[in-house]
């Protein structure tokens, strides 16, 4: 009995201790098979990871906000005329030819215009003897005049004499009538003097007109200036349109020959100004808000390409030409020493200050495809899909953009972007909508 009662413990200890050994196999067992198992995630893992294809991104940067605007344009004179002949004749002497500068008024030409000179002699001796017909005709005036007031004073005394009775009222009758006839003709000789007056006038009026044509034949200079076009020779016939038959020396409208042009009836001559240029150029409409009058602009020419010449903007159009959408800008240039020529194609810089710069991003992230323009950025993955994935991979979202400047390096987006965005640098052709990438930030990116 007391060795039965001996045993119980022993025992109790012996089956605690099994079932305890028992536990503990039972734990390792499971947890070399959750290593086991973790290992194989693990290692999955990284065989994904390493499957998930690294790119290049860059943080999107904006534009500087003062940039330099180089736009093509042609140097033109300042002021510039053609003269016309408005005498026909013929070129009696040419006393300046191209490249000659010339003063307001001076002599350019002389032509010989004997029919002309021979209606301004006409006219002249018609208005000398207009001028007789209305001396003659005030003659005749003073004398009507003078009947009538002999008449007059002739019928006061009959009319005394007829109411004391002393003479018959016939007589009477006859004195009233005369002097009522020479009044009749002191009107009308009157009247004829008013004609008279106005045929002078109409007559000096021809003659002035005829003397203004002659003048004409003295081809002037309107202003001063330098002669860039002679269409004619000494000798040729000039029509009073301005057309010549003779061959001349420059350049026509639209740069045709002066030979070509003066067959087609041209201007004589044509004289420009050249001490102060003008250049005309197109705005893009993006930039025209900030161009205005006396801004600054740089001028250079493939003729002085170490030399920049210095011009301010004058006036803009301060409207945008639909065709073309670009504002028309006039820029003045000075030019005392005649260095720069008319007709010179220079190319004119402009500081342009932009009140919002748009984005820049590099040449070679922009995708082209039959889509449209768009570029890659890397996204946020979706809660689902970023669980199986390491903290640093991302989504490829693929976003349309609409760009502006385009320098080949770098091209400027006007919209589809917030600045926000990591842009994939150089995607690759098989660059789809949601493929998971890897972003590596792009060595000196900003």
């Amino acid at each position: 009995m007391n060795e039965e009662k001996k045993s119980s413990p022993l025992r109790i200890t012996m089956i605690v201790g099994i079932i305890l050994l028992a536990v503990i196999a039972l734990f390792a067992f499971g947890y070399q098979r959750y290593r086991n198992r973790q290992h194989v995630v693990e290692a999955s893992a990284v065989r994904a990871e390493n499957t998930i294809p690294t790119v290049s991104v860059a943080k999107i940067r904006r534009a500087s906000k003062t940039t330099a605007l180089t736009l093509p344009g042609n140097t033109m004179p300042l002021t510039e005329a053609s003269i016309y002949a408005r005498a026909s004749g013929y070129v009696k002497q040419r006393l300046v030819d191209i490249g000659d500068r010339v003063k307001q008024g001076q002599l350019l030409a002389e032509i010989e215009a004997p029919e002309l000179d021979q209606q301004v002699a006409q006219a002249k001796a018609a208005v000398a003897q207009a001028e007789r017909q209305h001396e003659q005709t005030k003659a005749d005036l003073n004398e009507a005049r003078a009947r009538m007031e002999l008449a007059r004073i002739t019928w006061d005394r009959y009319r005394v004499l007829v109411e004391h009775g002393a003479i018959s009222r016939q007589e009477g009758d006859q004195q009233q009538t005369n002097f009522r006839s020479t009044s009749a003709a002191v009107n009308s000789i009157e009247a004829r003097i008013g004609s008279a007056e106005q045929n002078v006038q109409a007559t000096r009026a021809s003659l002035d007109r005829l003397i203004t044509l002659q003048s004409f034949e003295k081809v002037r200079a309107p202003f001063d200036g330098i002669i860039t076009v002679r269409n004619f020779d000494a000798g040729a016939l000039i029509s009073g349109s301005g057309g010549s038959l003779g061959l001349g020396i420059g350049m026509g409208p639209g740069g045709a020959s002066a030979s070509s042009a003066g067959a087609q009836g041209s201007e004589l001559f044509r004289i420009a100004q050249i001490g102060v240029l003008r250049v005309l150029v197109n705005i893009p409409e993006v930039n025209a808000p900030a161009i205005h009058s006396g801004q600054i602009a740089n001028i250079q020419t493939q003729a002085f390409p170490n030399r920049k010449f210095q011009g301010r903007i004058v006036r803009t159009a301060n409207a945008i030409d639909v065709s073309s959408r670009t504002m028309l800008t006039e820029i003045q240039v000075s030019n005392p020493g005649s260095q720069l020529l008319p007709g010179m194609f220079v190319q004119v810089q402009l500081e342009n200050t932009r009140l919002e710069p748009p984005f820049i991003i590099p040449g070679d992230s922009l995708i082209t495809s039959s889509k449209g323009l768009r570029v890659a950025v890397a996204a946020d993955l979706p809660a689902d899909t970023a669980r199986s994935h390491s903290q640093d991979a991302r989504q490829v979202h693929l976003k349309p953009i609409q760009i502006g400047n385009d320098s080949g390096l770098e091209i400027e987006i006007l919209g589809g972007l917030d600045g926000t965005e990591d842009l994939i640098v150089n995607p690759g052709d098989d660059t789809v909508e949601g493929a998971v990438v890897r972003p590596v930030r792009k060595a000196g990116a900003k």
